[in-house]
């Protein structure tokens, strides 16, 4: 066996494991927090208003390791002309309570 053929019998063998694996496609999906006990009660957080700024409120996040919720504080934004924030929030579902998160839309724009 010559040096070509030590060289290219591994690397064809490489090339036809790499040519039969095909990996598993990617999903993507929205994965959600849904959660059998309501959330407590917002705090009330005193704010002074901030020019060029916008207030996200703090909200109750579900904290898995506890197995209860944990008070997230509210955190200053900058703002977007042309597009309001939607705060996180608790939505009843059935029997639980599912999460959804903050987001930017337009204003004008209603999300369900």
């Amino acid at each position: 066996m010559n040096l070509h053929s030590r060289i290219l019998v591994p690397l064809l063998a490489i090339a036809a494991l790499g040519a039969v694996y095909a990996p598993a496609a990617e999903a993507r999906a929205w994965v959600g927090i849904s959660v059998g006990i309501a959330p407590p009660a917002p705090r009330h957080e005193r704010v002074i208003v901030r020019r060029g700024y916008v207030r996200a409120p703090g909200y109750w996040r579900w904290a898995p390791r506890r197995h209860a919720y944990a008070w997230r504080a509210g955190y200053w934004m900058r703002a977007r002309p042309g597009w309001r924030w939607v705060a996180p929030r608790w939505v009843p579902r059935g029997p639980h309570w599912v999460f959804r998160a903050g987001y930017w839309t337009r204003l004008g724009h209603v999300r369900p």
